[in-house]
């Protein structure tokens, strides 16, 4: 008589998981550690993004799992209408001072949708309490070729075509979106960077006069763009140029760095390199480092003077807003990653991945361009190099490089993150590459190594 095991019976059922893809099951994963992923049926992953650009100090740290641990001991849950709790109030304390002082409060949700949600409400009620209320000001303007996360309010600030598709009729209609700062595909060749800058600024000031001057809340970007283009940083003085057009028709400045922030490009804030400071940032990934689900703002003083001289609240609110267990362990991945230099590290170890990159595929005749900040790094490619012209939707280049990444030996693979639409939001693929802070050079050698193997092998086939 054959003895079936509770595993094996629940191993032969249809997972009773709402999957991303009904029609195919995901590899599972059955447990993490360091740089690694472990899968059911014994391959061993090199988790060269961290998942979605969260993972920046690896998986299974001890620290954070005491941490978790002790304060699960400690406080399970508060609820934020009546009571803070220590691990917020100091999670807080260490992301004001990471600025130096120039944002003034945080305010802590789960993910990072939440937190643009939460950006937009509270730049409507920045408007809405000044002396003199504003109350036309209810217009947005993001840019194409842009993600800000799933929700409804965030799905429409965004502009990544593909995830609006179907929901186009049901988003919010007070929001346009002007062009990408995107050099590789939009920078005439005849023009110097300086130009290029003022071309997009014009483009701006041009759509507060369409949208109506007094009508815009806030300009929304992410300061270095991540899924839906591939890593792209704006190019010098794109940023100032944004926020003088903001400060001249009197509108908030928004950077989405939920992403690209909280060391990931290597500087605690990504909008540190621009010399610009935001009214407000939204933070998430790197912030619990995948511990806990955990995001963020970081407010600027001028919304919360408005606030303070105002009603003194902010109209927003989750049930599980600052919770403390999330709070605790993306306060000790913070620690860990002050006390060993992490950011330090990132900036030095992404010199390192820039020039292997470069070196090894930079020469690859569908390599169209390699680009990105500190451990934040975007693979474009081509079907044909000197007119940059994209393949065909079809073939999902990405997607065929991130596949051969996991299978290219029985036993070994590598995580790498697919995307498509860098040239319109509809053609154009990449893949993402942004390992842990606390990476090493051969760690690295590692990574290019297997990643020139994927993309040999996708091409290869295609």
């Amino acid at each position: 008589m054959t003895v079936v095991t509770k595993a094996e019976a629940v191993e032969a059922k249809s997972s009773a998981v709402l999957h991303r893809d009904l029609k195919h099951d995901p590899f599972r994963v059955v447990s993490s550690s360091g740089f690694y992923l472990q899968f059911d049926d014994g391959r061993k992953i090199l988790d060269a993004t961290g998942g979605a650009a969260v993972s920046c100090i690896g998986h299974g740290d001890q620290r954070v799992v005491e941490a978790i641990s002790a304060q699960a001991k400690t406080l399970d849950y508060c609820h934020t209408m009546f009571y803070s709790c220590p691990s917020a109030e100091d999670l807080c304390q260490k992301l004001i001072e990471s600025t130096n002082g120039r944002m003034a409060k945080a305010f802590i949700v789960c993910s990072g949708s939440e937190a643009m949600d939460a950006a937009m409400k509270l730049c409507r009620q920045h408007f809405m309490e000044l002396p003199v209320p504003e109350p036309s000001r209810t217009h947005f303007i993001a840019r194409r070729e842009s993600y800000h996360g799933t929700t409804l309010g965030a799905l429409s600030v965004g502009c990544h075509v593909g995830r609006r598709a179907m929901f186009e009729p049901v988003l919010m209609q007070n929001i346009s979106h002007v062009s990408p700062c995107n050099a590789y595909r939009n920078k005439m060749s005849s023009e110097s960077t300086e130009e290029y800058v003022s071309r997009l600024a014009r483009e701006l000031d041009d759509e507060f006069q369409l949208a109506g001057p007094q009508k815009v809340c806030a300009f929304i970007a992410e300061t270095v763009v991540g899924a839906a283009l591939g890593c792209v940083p704006a190019v010098e003085g794109y940023f100032k140029a944004m926020k003088a057009v903001c400060d001249k028709y009197g509108a908030l400045l928004v950077f989405d760095e939920v992403m690209c922030g909280m060391g990931r490009t290597g500087t605690m804030h990504a909008w540190e390199q621009e010399g610009v400071i935001p009214d407000i940032q939204t933070i998430g990934k790197g912030l619990g480092g995948g511990y806990a689900p955990i995001a963020g703002l970081l407010v600027g003083h001028r919304v919360i003077s408005t606030l303070e001289n105002g009603t003194g609240r902010f109209s927003h609110g989750h049930t599980y807003q600052a919770h403390p267990i999330s709070c605790a362990a993306a306060a000790e991945v913070q620690r860990i990653i002050q006390k060993e230099r992490l950011v330090a590290n990132a900036f030095r170890m992404g010199k390192y991945l820039e020039s292997l990159l470069k070196q090894k595929l930079g020469h690859h005749n569908n390599v169209g361009d390699i680009r990105g900040r500190g451990l934040f790094w975007g693979i474009e490619f081509v079907k044909d190099k000197a007119t940059k012209a994209p393949f065909d939707r079809e073939l999902d280049v990405g997607m065929r490089v991130h596949q051969k990444g996991l299978s290219l030996n029985a036993n070994h693979g590598i995580l790498l993150y697919p995307g498509s639409g860098s040239v319109d939001g509809k053609l154009g693929d990449h893949i993402l590459i942004a390992p842990a802070y606390n990476v090493t050079m051969s760690h690295i050698d590692e990574i290019v190594d297997l990643t020139v193997q994927a993309v040999e092998a996708a091409f290869e086939e295609l």
